[in-house]
């Protein structure tokens, strides 16, 4: 009866809560022998850091796997399509297929990237602009899909774009365009390069996975879209503190496009980069003070004021599509009055992990083990 629960596009609904007591209890687990380890043995401490770290990275890539399976089978499912009151064959051809293949091209093209570095690395630079020419051709063919998506089933639905509500193209467009200005104009206070070389692209991929399963980990879902999960986006922001922003902001829009695959409530484009790529690629500003000058010694406060920035970009481009694309959740109320307090969830989901980041930047062995993971060359 177990198995075949499994088997169905519900097992997810079966699977969620097995693998948020279990990771609950794994990092609690973690957090105690460390303890112990750090007050009875303090030189085996950086050993255990590092043993720890990968061996829940190799777990939280595990859930991380098996999750966006489950996720897929049922997010695109008949039954799923009926309870929404969508279109699944549309769905999967304009919604689905180029967000998958979107992320198969960043797949791809990543693992090629680091058998060019080990095989053939004095053609990297020129291999890494093909790589990023052919993801931007699949972001550009994900947005024209996502669009024909629009046109065919949300344009004059009578919900979305009604009496009292509408999605506002124009407005979508030009903050998606200030947001996305914003957050690259932010990364050139990052002295790092973007070059992304193996060692990054290793961390890169191990973040990413950490952080998608800890996505599942919800402490409180939403009931219009979003969540407060367990510290998911501490990986990611710890990735950007020690590679830099340039690197942390890329790695955070890819995490975005697999956030989008594993929700498929898209109705525009332009929402689609607000409340994906481009929101969770803000997370990749907590790195923009590791190197201020005035707070060498408060690896927390950097971090603290990092995040700071990180949410609150985030928080801005929620309450933007919230306003523009959403109109009709606010069910006649002000949408912008709506789209502010809706969206405050972010500031706890932010709060949440400052503390975490803070209590693992206390140990200085740990942070001595994170920034010797990117010595500059």
């Amino acid at each position: 009866m177990f198995l075949s629960s499994l088997l169905s596009v519900y097992a997810i609904d079966i699977f969620e809560p097995i693998a948020k007591w279990l990771t609950i209890g794994i990092l609690a687990a973690a957090l105690l022998l460390g303890t112990l380890i750090f007050f009875l043995k303090r030189k085996a401490f950086s050993a255990f850091i590092k043993y720890a770290f990968f061996s829940l990275a190799s777990y939280l890539l595990i859930v991380a796997i098996l999750f966006f399976a489950f996720d897929i089978a049922y997010h695109y499912s008949d039954g799923y399509a009926q309870e929404n009151w969508l279109d699944k064959q549309t769905l999967i051809r304009f919604v689905l297929v180029p967000l998958l293949a979107m992320a198969c091209v960043c797949l791809i093209g990543l693992i090629a990237f680091l058998l060019v570095l080990k095989y053939k690395p004095n053609r990297k630079r020129v291999f890494g602009f093909v790589f990023l020419a052919a993801f931007i051709a699949a972001l550009i063919a994900a947005l024209v899909c996502i669009s024909l998506y629009y046109y065919k089933k949300i344009d004059g639905d009578g919900y979305y774009n009604s009496d009292t509500a509408s999605v506002k193209q124009i407005a979508l467009y030009a903050s998606a365009a200030l947001a996305v200005l914003l957050t690259i104009g932010l990364t050139l206070f990052d002295k790092n390069s973007f070059f992304l070389d193996a060692r990054s692209l290793a961390y890169a991929g191990i973040c990413v996975a950490m952080s998608f399963a800890l996505s599942y980990v919800k402490l409180w879902d939403m009931p219009n879209g979003g969540s407060i999960t367990l510290v998911s986006l501490l990986p990611l922001m710890l990735y950007s503190y020690i590679f830099g922003t340039k690197k942390g902001v890329f790695v955070g829009f890819v995490y975005g496009v697999l956030q989008a695959v594993q929700d498929p409530w898209l109705i525009h484009p332009a929402q689609f980069l607000l409340d994906y790529p481009i929101a969770f690629a803000t997370a990749g500003l907590a790195g923009t003070f590791r190197n201020g000058k005035g707070l060498q010694k408060i690896p927390q406060l950097k971090f603290a004021f990092g995040a700071a920035i990180a949410g609150t970009l985030r928080f801005v481009c929620h309450v933007l599509s919230g306003v523009f694309a959403f109109e009709a959740y606010a069910k006649g109320q002000n949408a912008w009055a709506y789209s502010l307090i809706y969206n405050l969830y972010v500031f706890i989901d932010m709060a949440l992990v400052v503390v975490a980041g803070a209590f693992v930047l206390t140990s200085k062995a740990f942070v001595k083990t994170l920034l010797s993971t990117n010595k500059e060359k």
